[in-house]
Order: C-alpha cells, then sequence, then structure tokens
C-alpha cells in the first residue's frame, strides 16, 4: 500500500539553525561513524555536563537522526494489555535449518510504531506522529525493541523504516508525504527482531529485507515512495545497514550477508562482485577507506576483509579481497573509520582493536576495557577522540590514536543500547529511557 498527497510534496522545511552540523545517518555523514566537525564534552555523568534530559516513550535502541535544530527518534509504544509471547514463525520449506537459535521473545502487544520530532534546544517534543497501530507478527529477542532500526534525513524529508510494518516519509514539520507498506512479513531468525536501516543515496532510499523467507534488497524513489527496483538475495536474516560509495563515477551499495558481502549498483540493483567467508547473522555495517570497503563479523566464526571496489564476479582468492583478519571481530557493534585506523570490539565485549585499513595490520591489538563488559552500540569518533558505549551505560573515551589510552570513563545511569551521536559542542545519548544532551557547562 501507498499513498501519496501531492500537496505535501511542496512543503519546504525551514532552518532556523544554519550554522549547525548535521548527523542525518545512524553511521553518520561519512557513513564510517565520524565526525570530522564536532567538538563534544568528554567528560559526564547523569548530572554534570547536562544540558537536558528528557523521557522517550518506548525502549530505546534506535539512533537518533539531527538535522540543523530537530532531532528525530523513531520508538515502539506499547499500546495494549501484555499477551502471551508469540510464536516462532515457521521458516519456509526449505529454510528451516536457518531458523535455529534461541531469542527469548517478549510478549506481543497492539503497539504504537511513532516518529518524534524533538527541539535540540531543550529536548522538548516539537511534533509526534504513529505511523502505525498494530500487534507485530512475531516477537523479538529479550534485549531488542520493535523499533531497532533508525530513520534518515536529507533536510528535506525524513524516513523512518518500521521493517515488516512499512517506510514512512514526512515532511520536517511532520506531515506524511508518502509510506510504503507491500513488504513480506519477515520471519527473523530466532525471533531476535528486526533491525537493518534505511539509506539514502541520490534520488533513492535502499531499503534492506533480509529475513528466513525470500530476501530482497529495495531502492524506494525518495520522493514518491514508489519501488524504483527490487533485487531478490539468497539471504537469510541480516541485521547490517548498506553503505553506498562511489568508484570510478558509478556508486555501489555494499550490504552484509552470511553467505556473501556484495555489492549492488545503485543505478539498477544488479550485483557487481561478491565474496563469502562471513561469520553467522551479520549485524555490524561497512566502512569505506579510499577505493575499498571493510566489512566484519563475529558471531559463531570471526572475519573482516577489505574489498577493492573494482572487481566483478566472485572476489574470493583473487587480489581485489586487499587484506583479511579471521579473529576477534566485531558482532554488534559496527566498526569505525578514522583516518587510516579501523576500529572495532571483539564480539559483543567491550574490548578494542585498532588496525591500519590500508594494510590490516594492527596498531594496537584487542584491549581490554575493564569498565564495558558487553555492547551493542557502534564506537563513534570526534575531535581526537573515541567513544566507546557499553550497555551498562558507561561510555570510555579514549585518544583517537595509534596507541591505546583511556582518557576518561562516563556513566549516564541507564542502559544505551544505541549509537552516541556527536555534533557541534554536543553529544547526544539515547538510554533506555531517556534522551540526553551532554554539553560543557563553560560552552559557548
Amino acid at each position: 500500500m501507498k499513498i501519496l498527497p501531492l500537496t505535501l510534496l511542496l512543503v519546504v522545511s525551514l532552518s532556523t539553525a544554519a550554522n549547525a552540523d548535521n548527523w542525518g545517518h545512524w553511521r553518520g555523514p561519512s557513513g564510517n561513524g565520524v565526525s570530522t566537525t564536532a567538538k563534544p564534552p568528554t567528560e559526564w555523568s547523569d548530572t554534570k555536563n547536562v544540558k537536558w534530559k528528557v523521557a522517550v516513550q518506548g525502549k530505546g535502541s534506535s539512533t537518533p537522526v539531527i538535522w540543523e535544530d530537530k532531532i528525530f527518534v523513531a520508538t515502539a509504544v506499547p499500546v495494549g494489555a501484555a499477551t502471551e509471547a508469540a510464536p516462532k514463525a515457521e521458516p519456509p520449506s526449505g529454510d528451516r535449518r536457518r531458523g535455529r537459535g534461541r531469542g527469548r521473545s517478549q510478549p506481543t502487544v497492539k503497539t504504537a510504531f511513532k516518529l518524534l520530532c524533538l527541539s535540540r534546544a531543550d529536548g522538548s517534543t516539537l511534533w509526534e506522529k504513529t505511523a502505525v497501530e498494530t500487534k507485530p507478527h512475531e516477537g523479538i529477542h529479550g534485549t531488542s525493541t520493535f523499533a531497532s532500526a533508525s530513520p534518515c534525513t536529507d533536510g528535506k524529508h525524513v524516513y523512518v523504516h518500521f521493517g515488516s510494518r512499512g517506510t514512512y516519509c514526512y515532511d520536517m514539520e511532520g506531515e506524511l508525504v508518502w509510506k510504503y507498506t507491500d513488504y513480506l512479513p519477515m520471519t527473523m531468525r530466532g525471533t531476535f527482531g528486526e533491525g537493518a536501516s534505511p539509506t539514502l543515496a541520490d534520488d533513492k532510499l535502499i531499503v534492506p529485507h533480509d529475513h528466513e523467507g525470500q530476501s530482497s534488497l529495495y531502492a524506494l524513489d525518495k520522493t514518491t515512495g514508489d519501488v524504483a527496483w527490487k533485487v531478490d538475495r539468497d539471504e537469510s536474516s541480516n541485521w547490517t545497514t548498506p553503505l553506498v560509495v562511489e568508484h570510478e563515477g558509478k556508486k555501489q551499495i555494499i550490504t552484509g550477508g552470511q553467505n556473501f558481502v556484495r555489492s549492488h549498483a545503485l543505478a539498477d540493483g544488479a550485483m557487481l562482485w561478491k565474496c563469502g567467508g562471513q561469520a553467522e547473522r551479520p549485524v555490524a555495517s561497512p566502512v569505506a577507506f579510499g577505493d575499498s570497503v571493510i566489512v566484519g563479523s563475529g558471531h559463531r566464526g570471526s572475519f573482516i576483509g577489505a574489498f577493492k571496489l573494482g572487481g566483478t564476479g566472485d572476489l574470493s582468492g583473487s587480489d581485489q579481497v586487499a587484506w583479511t583478519i579471521k579473529r576477534d571481530a566485531p558482532d554488534i557493534a559496527s566498526p569505525i573509520l578514522s583516518g587510516n585506523r579501523l576500529y572495532f570490539h571483539k564480539a559483543k565485549s567491550g574490548n578494542i582493536s585498532c588496525v591500519n585499513a590500508e594494510t590490516g595490520k594492527p596498531f594496537f591489538d584487542v584491549q581490554r576495557v575493564n569498565k564495558i563488559k558487553s555492547t551493542y552500540a557502534s564506537p563513534v569518533a570526534a575531535n581526537g577522540h573515541v567513544y566507546l558505549t557499553g550497555r551498562s551505560g558507561t561510555t570510555v573515551v579514549i585518544k583517537d590514536a595509534e596507541e591505546f589510552e583511556i582518557e576518561t570513563v562516563n556513566q549516564v545511569g541507564e542502559t544505551v543500547d544505541a549509537t552516541p551521536v556527536p555534533v557541534d559542542n554536543q553529544l547526544f545519548i539515547r538510554g533506555e529511557k531517556h534522551l540526553f544532551c551532554i554539553e560543557a557547562a563553560d560552552s559557548k
């Protein structure tokens, strides 16, 4: 189903903070998890250097995105009474092997899938829209949410994706422009829940749809919501967010996968190259370095590889694979790339490595970060620092350098699964219950 009120296409968003930086995608402007302009604090607590803190409806794991004076947050809010846990849906014929896994499924209730727009000035709600109210068709892992995908924005429209519940486009004032809901309901491995985020590229919104049924990759026209193209994929459940890169004047979509890392042409979705070797049920998203992309996965296996963008066909065993690492790869959290330094957690732990993105050789091997036991949030880098955030709500700030050095240890007092966002002189942290704006008390 798709609606398109034509009059809404004429709405133009107004900017009141023209000098502000933007973070329009959960991986930031470069797609690598780095800000080259932000100068956020390196010290805070649940009270120190907190400009404001506001409660956010729904359990939080979706990373906010920021455009000038607005913050956009996706959330799922229960509106019905809890019933029994949703049964695990049977995988389609031939896919039963892929459905193994133990997701501690939460009870399903009627849920309001919402997009919130908050003010950067004080965290107040500027507008709130309910995309759909429905009872999810299957449960989720006990640590997940029904709104794990992060929104994205180009400053004219904001796009929010609720997986099986559809993709929704709003203007910057909260008016619905279009929605696309003709997705096959997803059957996720172990009922772990859905979570891959969409990616904007030129006139298209790239939407991943990998699950235990027929997996696909969609390109929606970002103005109308029409399907520009759709390609089927031989993949099972996959939570990686696509990365769009350019090589020799043509853009490629890099997608993770349990079977293969793949490159699809942005123009028509055609597969350009692929390479196997990945671990199971990938979550971490790719980063780009020069004329290569780097992809890793670290569940029931360990693999990080750098792939040259000029290759074609199956790259396995070819010189188009620049280097590989087969230990200590990231699982949930994505790697980040700052300069030529590639940082990544070991599996779901807080332990961190840093390697040369050109060669794969270590600057420093796995370093123990004692204050962080488990990670879902991805690291981010800004102003010579790397921010490592654990599920406990602790953020350890290390130097963005070839040698490992802890600078500060900070805590907001609640679970944090969303990736922090550095913009201007602020750091935004979405906790399980609140959104924090971290800013130095003497900042101007």
